[in-house]
């Protein structure tokens, strides 16, 4: 039987985390270890934070390694240091309540990798209010035969339509095959309007794409080889992986932020673990500007109401 190795301790800002078996291999293509996904964490600590803050957070953890077995967990555990923030979020649908980790420092995502997390889903909303999103998510999804010059195609025409509304999106990488672009936005509206506005987004999208894009909602009804603009991420408690978020992926790759002038040129494979922490020392966190430009939805929902949008029940 293996020996487990000696734990270490490392400080974090003003808090000591200890960190359990540093030497187990959480991404085989390269070989990368517990230890080493703390040090990337460690490394965007900015960014991360940023990502994170104060919004409610579902952790995907791998106590094995990403190889292994994937938990979702939504609720701290008990025993928990008393130095970490949490919100209570409810669950209407299941009578249901749920106390998530709310990031307000970079010793509690520290502690949340200790815990075997790799990926971080955090809420569009923050703790202020949960049931006002901060933060449009526009999620370009393609399917299954549609290649990544069609994502890159439709990114160039998302950004345009939001060049037309005044918004500032900001990019990145799924860590997958896809692009996200964040909004911020008032917290004046609920999910089902933040939805509508959304949807009302992805048509226009269609319109001026439309032999790439699709809108349809069941997945029978989308063409394969078209990109999918996903305007249900942004449904209650529908969460996607933060900006500089691992994924559980073999080669460790991360979903991280890129400039619009990149979107031709960067390939998702480029952004890994091994590779961010160089890119992070010379080129900081891309998304620092993001909570200074907060766009106001406003006439995004009259071209819902102008277009009878209707985006349905979040599971229809």
């Amino acid at each position: 039987m293996a020996t487990k190795s000696p734990a270490v301790e490392l400080e974090v800002g003003h808090r000591t985390v200890r960190i359990s078996n540093p030497d187990r291999v959480y991404f085989p293509a390269r070989g990368e270890t517990k230890l080493d996904l703390v040090n990337y964490y460690l490394s965007v600590g900015d960014g991360i934070v940023r990502a994170l803050r104060e919004r409610p957070c579902m952790l995907h953890r791998f106590p094995e390694g990403v190889a292994g077995e994937k938990v979702h967990q939504k609720r701290v555990p008990h025993g928990a240091p008393p130095w970490l923030d949490t919100v209570r979020v409810e669950f209407p649908r299941y009578n249901r309540h749920a106390y998530e980790l709310c990031v307000t420092e970079l010793a509690q995502v520290i502690w949340a990798v200790q815990m075997s997390t790799v990926e971080f889903h955090p809420w569009n909303s923050r703790r202020a209010d949960t049931e006002k999103p901060d933060e449009w998510r526009i999620d370009l999804d393609p399917g299954p035969a549609c290649d990544y010059a069609t994502v890159r195609r439709v990114a160039h025409v998302a950004h345009e339509v939001l060049d037309d509304l005044g918004a500032v999106g900001w990019p990145k990488t799924s860590g997958g095959k896809g692009v996200h672009i964040y909004v911020r936005i008032e917290p004046n509206w609920g999910f089902q309007d933040v939805r509508r506005a959304a949807l009302a987004f992805a048509h226009e999208v269609e319109r001026r794409a439309p032999d790439d894009v699709t809108t349809a909602w069941w997945r029978k009804d989308r063409d394969p080889a078209q990109l999918f603009v996903d305007y249900n991420q942004n449904a209650r408690d529908h969460t996607i992986a933060s900006a500089y978020s691992v994924r559980g992926v073999p080669e460790g790759r991360v979903s991280a932020p890129i400039a619009w002038n990149e979107i031709d040129d960067a390939e998702p494979g480029d952004f890994t673990i091994a590779t961010m922490p160089a890119r992070f020392a010379e080129l900081g966190d891309l998304h620092e500007g993001i909570d200074d430009a907060v766009f106001a939805i406003d006439e995004l929902l009259q071209w819902a109401d102008r277009d009878g949008v209707d985006p349905g029940e979040p599971d229809d």
